[in-house]
């Protein structure tokens, strides 16, 4: 998991950028709007929703847009007659790189319009549904900052039902379990005093596709970016390495 991970903080330090953007606050509201819609609207009994809450409150999201994001799911609000839905879309990269994009739309077509152009001028082409979602494993994860004591984080993710963890810096790990743990185990790690920054659900690739040539990892990288700027993307998720110091040049 060493390159996912490294790809993921690069991501994450991408994401802080990001959440000046609009499409940021679009992307965290329908977020909400879906977790609301898939349990029930109050996030006390409703882990994904509370997760959603969070992050977009981190992201400055004001409580009244948070609020009508609930409604909306909850089918309560009757500003706009807009419908969303998630959809799984798959495909290959430059390099035969796996490509998963989550996506919530309003316009199926339209969504599968934009993202077959942005494959095909990336060098990459859009697939049929089941393609490559057969090389990834949905995990949840908790990121935890703060590590002082590695054998401690061991203990307390084993409590909590963990079945592995990576430190991606000195101070920092991601602590991976099955889907329907995660809330126990983020509530676990919390419970021992831990510092989980985040709780999310990822796709982990069974393998990776090594890229080491530099054209091939600009346009991969190219294609990453414009999967992720388009409105009705939530997610991209892509099973290639990269060798260090490249990915640090193309970040």
């Amino acid at each position: 998991m060493a390159g996912h991970s490294k790809w993921a903080n690069i991501k994450r330090q991408k994401a802080v950028v990001d959440a000046k953007k609009g499409k940021t606050f679009t992307q965290l509201s329908r977020a909400i709007i879906i977790a609301a819609r898939n349990g029930i609207p109050d996030p006390a009994g409703n882990f994904q929703l509370r997760t959603a809450i969070e992050k977009a409150k981190a992201a400055g999201i004001p409580n009244e847009n948070i609020e009508r994001a609930i409604a909306k799911g909850a089918g309560t609000f009757t500003g706009d007659g807009s419908s969303l839905e998630a959809i799984r879309y798959e495909g290959y990269g430059p390099g035969g790189v796996a490509i998963l994009i989550e996506a919530l739309t309003d316009n199926r077509n339209r969504t599968a319009a934009d993202l077959r152009a942005a494959f095909s001028k990336n060098g990459g082409n859009l697939g049929e549904t089941g393609c490559v979602s057969w090389m990834f494993d949905q995990k949840g994860v908790c990121i935890v900052e703060g590590v002082e004591d590695e054998e401690k984080l061991l203990e307390a993710s084993l409590e909590g039902g963990a079945e592995s963890y990576e430190m991606t810096d000195e101070k920092t790990a991601e602590v991976f379990t099955e889907v329907a743990n995660l809330e126990n185990l983020n509530q676990t790690l919390k419970e021992k005093n831990f510092q989980v920054t985040d709780a999310e659900l990822r796709w982990i690739p069974s393998n990776n596709v090594e890229i080491d040539n530099i054209e091939q990892a600009r346009s991969l990288l190219k294609l990453i970016d414009t999967l992720e700027g388009l409105d009705d993307v939530q997610n991209v998720t892509a099973n290639f390495e990269m060798p260090e110091n490249l990915m640090v040049v193309m970040a």
